[in-house]
């Protein structure tokens, strides 16, 4: 089983591969970071340095084995050096999301009872300071970026760079100490706890061992042939699982370069500056970028254009087959070519794609057109399936064997299979080892032989051994006529479309299916601003008639797809509406990583969901809002209710004919 692994000689634990790359990797850069518009640089013995003044400092303030460390903030190397230093001292670092509510961040604070909080800025003292009142176990909170912070009470305040200090100066009086924590981290210490994003309830802290993230590091970066001269851009919440196996797990497993952003207003700059060689990003992130690359086009020239739409229906003919090392004609290879001089090559620039060698998407199901427009730009784009419970691999996408349609073959280590109700099922060294403090769920969701419970619906194909994910299990159900349901299918295809930002369908145990959708306000109102149409608000423009007209044809556009699916064509829309706010985490319609709540959204807008299916034309409604600074409102609104044609499934035409 998992547990049986022997560590990989001494490298045990986050701190024993620190101390190998300091030896092993000396003068190459570690961690950059971008502050004030200039690279800052550490190599792995400056990063090793910064680590252990840390951890010094830590115990000087009283840090305790098994205490817990709460790291809340945007992506700095600091940060990632608390997450280690903790580990050092016994203790165990939460990563929260930093665009957390004060609400959300007292529940993990008071769940896992942690006595230290390391804060980014001002605004996450701010919000540790509001919830102190009601939570009564943190004290002491550090903050990275004094800025604004003079005026506090430092009492049980301190900046991160006194502590460090603190931890120099102090060096003889703790070194022996911190030595004797390090010497005691196994396999089996825990590394980290990160808390799920909480779809269907209260996030749980997953718990993943030394063992869960090292094991997972390896076999992954194997799997890639990952190397110490890479580079990766951490932009993606620390919280989640992801980042931290990219951004420690395997950069402390490889000796690669972990790059952090100024901020999230220059990340893409940022990213045509570092050029990463292996990079990931949510379905989101592409789909926000071909969107920016769509209005750029709409706004050039027609000879541009022109140019552009001839190049590109030759990259998505041969492209993919190109990078996957397929036979492709000779004239085939010189008009790719000349696109790749003319177009690919320019726009994979502008997008800071240049050097990619590996890229990954996960998180939710990409749409298909999306994923294509990337590979057949010859960038190396795979997708993983994965979960926090599962140190993030699950299965993956070998190079050659790269489709739209599947998730790929089980990762090295991991076992994986269909339960007779189609419940996807894993077992791997990156099992985590429980739910914090909550013994149910642990065992509600992971069995005594280790096989842990996906909450996903898929099948393996019989002839490539790839699995295909059809849905989240809990969604996928039967239409009236029985045949079968699956929404994110439908709504990833929509989401293709520049102009549609979320959609989110319905028609569980219904005659019909309809849809939910939110516009990109980035993509329309560029389009409305080209057109000459004012606007003074999301509401108008989601409700303007060329806007719902243009959202219609796309709506029919994707029902003559999925017509040609034979197992999936009743989930076609019969008839959607527009709605008059965008899907909102502070509103608790979505979950900190943008997935859909959908049984909230079923049942807030319950009246948008009845006068759908009961042939309403128009219906007026009321909604309550959260704005920035956490005060609630509430927006009327009047929407219109649509009807799309749908299409005759291509099976039933073809038994037709």
């Amino acid at each position: 089983m998992a547990t049986d692994i022997a560590p990989t000689g001494d490298l045990c634990s986050l701190p024993a591969l620190l101390n190998r790359n300091a030896h092993k990797y000396g003068a190459r850069t570690a961690y950059r970071e971008k502050e004030f518009g200039i690279w800052q640089s550490w190599s792995w013995i400056e990063v090793a340095e910064e680590i252990r003044a840390m951890a010094l400092g830590f115990l000087a303030l009283g840090m305790e084995r098994g205490d817990y460390v709460a790291i809340i903030g945007r992506n700095r190397p600091a940060h990632y050096w608390a997450m280690v230093a903790a580990q050092m001292c016994g203790a165990i670092p939460v990563p929260l999301y930093q665009d957390a509510v004060a609400e959300e961040m007292a529940y993990v604070l008071e769940n896992c009872g942690a006595r230290f909080v390391v804060c980014g800025d001002q605004e996450q003292v701010d919000k540790v300071v509001e919830v102190q009142d009601r939570v009564h176990n943190i004290d002491h909170v550090m903050y990275n970026d004094k800025r604004g912070m003079r005026k506090y009470d430092h009492a049980h305040l301190h900046w991160l760079h006194d502590v460090q200090a603190e931890g120099r100066a102090g060096h003889a009086r703790f070194e022996e100490e911190l030595d004797a924590r390090i010497a005691e981290l196994d396999y089996d210490s825990t590394c980290v706890m990160l808390y799920t994003s909480g779809t269907t309830g209260r996030p749980k802290g997953v718990v993943l061992s030394n063992r869960n993230i090292i094991e997972t590091s390896k076999n992954s970066s194997e799997f890639d042939h990952l190397r110490a001269d890479d580079e990766v851009l951490a932009y993606l919440p620390m919280a989640w699982v992801g980042d931290f196996i990219f951004s420690i797990g395997q950069a402390y497993w490889t000796g690669f370069c972990v790059n952090c952003p100024e901020s999230p207003d220059t990340m893409m700059t940022d990213l045509r500056e570092i050029g990463p060689t292996y990079y990931f990003a949510p379905p989101r992130v592409f789909e926000t970028q071909l969107t920016n690359v769509m209005i750029r086009m709409e706004d050039a020239s027609r000879f541009k254009k022109r140019l552009f739409d001839k190049y590109m229906a030759i990259a998505k003919r041969v492209g993919p087959a190109l990078l996957d090392g397929k036979p492709v004609s000779g004239m085939d290879k010189l008009s790719y070519a000349l696109g790749n001089l003319f177009v690919y090559g320019p726009l994979k620039n502008t997008l800071g794609f240049s050097r990619v060698r590996v890229g990954y998407t996960a998180g939710e199901a990409i749409g298909p057109e999306i994923f294509d427009f990337y590979r057949s730009l010859g960038i190396n784009l795979k997708q993983l399936y994965g979960q926090t419970e599962a140190s993030v691999f699950i299965t993956q996408q070998p190079d050659g064997e790269v489709r739209s349609d599947t998730v790929g073959v089980p990762s090295p280590g991991v076992e994986v299979k269909i339960a007779d109700n189609g419940e996807v099922f894993y077992r791997s060294p990156g099992t985590f080892v429980e739910y914090f403090n909550n013994p149910d769920s642990t065992a509600g969701t992971k069995d005594a032989e280790g096989w842990v419970a996906t909450g996903d619906a898929g099948f393996f194909e019989e002839d490539t051994g790839h699995l295909r994910i059809i849905d989240r299990a809990k969604d996928v159900g039967k239409m009236a006529d029985g045949s079968l349901f699956a929404p994110k299918y439908v709504e990833n295809k929509l989401k293709f479309y520049p102009d549609i930002l979320e959609a989110v369908v319905f028609g569980n145990n219904r005659d019909t299916c309809t849809a939910f959708i939110n516009i990109d306000l980035t993509a329309v109102g560029n389009w409305a601003e080209r057109n000459n149409i004012a606007y003074a608000s999301y509401q108008e423009l989601a409700g303007h008639p060329r806007v719902l007209d243009t959202i219609k044809a796309h709506v029919e556009e994707v029902n003559r797809s999925v017509a040609e699916d034979p197992m999936l064509s009743g989930c076609q829309i019969h008839r959607f509406l527009v709605l008059h706010k965008e899907l909102d985490a502070d509103d608790g319609e979505m979950t900190r990583t943008r997935k859909v709540r959908r049984n909230v959204i079923e049942d807030k807008f319950s009246d948008l969901l009845t006068a759908l299916y009961d042939g309403s034309a128009s219906i007026s409604t009321e909604t309550e809002v959260t704005y920035e600074d956490g005060r609630k409102g509430s927006i009327k609104a009047t929407l219109q209710l649509i009807d799309a044609a749908v299409s005759e499934p291509q099976h039933r035409r073809m038994a037709a004919e």
